[in-house]
């Protein structure tokens, strides 16, 4: 075991390397993440690693990371900060950690926010995710992704989300969307809840059923997941600024 993680570790630092032209640009500002971004939110990042774009590939999106916008509930975690951390993220070096906003701020970015929750339930999906600082990540899940890498096989897309699923199984090791998957989960705030329905054992009425919803696996959650779930509701902080398209200033060339 310690073998394949060692193996996993130096492929974590080779998978974590920027790629070149592998950058786009960002749509926000540091600023106007900062003044839209509430705790409880996730934020989706397009990253520019090999490992981003696996993940990109794998799940067919935009997004290869999510992080928990906590805000100041990070402050007791604060030391050798230029700035106040307000992110906790599954790292594949670092593990569990908290971040600065301005670590994302050249990336391209999604606000994604849950709809209906007070501030005890808010309270508690962020101490979910602050009680697994220093938690490692899931190398498993690395080596996993690693053999998709290059060349990139033509993998059918229903067995990609399998793909991701797979993983040490460890409660204290994570990705980053299973950790923010756990932590709403914690709460039963729905993300991709599977409905299932459940015929009626009254026999006297054929037509009756029951829709249900079930909860999916944490591991089978990825950044993805929170962009297309009906229950967060995406925040683009220049609309939030009062976007005057009358305004825009074009070049004249």
């Amino acid at each position: 075991m310690k073998i394949l993680e060692k193996i996993g570790g130096l492929l974590a630092h080779y998978l974590a390397k920027p790629r070149p032209g592998g950058n786009r640009m960002a749509t926000n500002t540091a600023k106007q993440l900062a003044g839209s971004l509430r705790p409880g939110d996730v934020l989706l990042v397009e990253g520019n690693s090999t490992f981003s774009a696996a993940i990109k590939y794998l799940t067919q999106s935009s997004w290869s990371h999510a992080a928990l916008y906590v805000g100041d509930a990070a402050l007791p975690a604060v030391k050798d900060f230029q700035e106040q951390p307000v992110l906790v993220e599954a790292d594949i070096n670092d593990g569990v950690r908290c971040v600065e906003l301005s670590h994302y701020a050249p990336f391209h970015t999604r606000i994604c926010r849950p709809v209906g929750l007070h501030e005890d339930e808010i309270e508690k999906v962020i101490n979910f995710a602050l009680s697994r600082l220093g938690y490692k990540y899931d190398l498993q899940n690395i080596i996993d992704l690693a053999r998709y890498l290059v060349p990139t096989p033509p993998v059918p897309s229903r067995f990609r989300r399998r793909l991701l699923s797979l993983g040490s199984a460890d409660p204290t090791q994570a990705i980053c969307s299973s950790l923010i998957a756990q932590a709403f989960h914690s709460i039963k705030y729905p993300i991709l809840p599977e409905l299932i329905v459940q015929q009626s054992d009254d026999l006297s009425c054929r037509v009756c059923s029951m829709e249900m919803y079930q909860i999916r696996h944490y591991s089978l959650f990825t950044p993805r997941d929170f962009d297309v779930s009906p229950y967060f509701q995406i925040i683009k902080p220049t609309l939030q600024y009062g976007f005057d398209p009358h305004r825009f200033v074009w070049s004249e060339n």
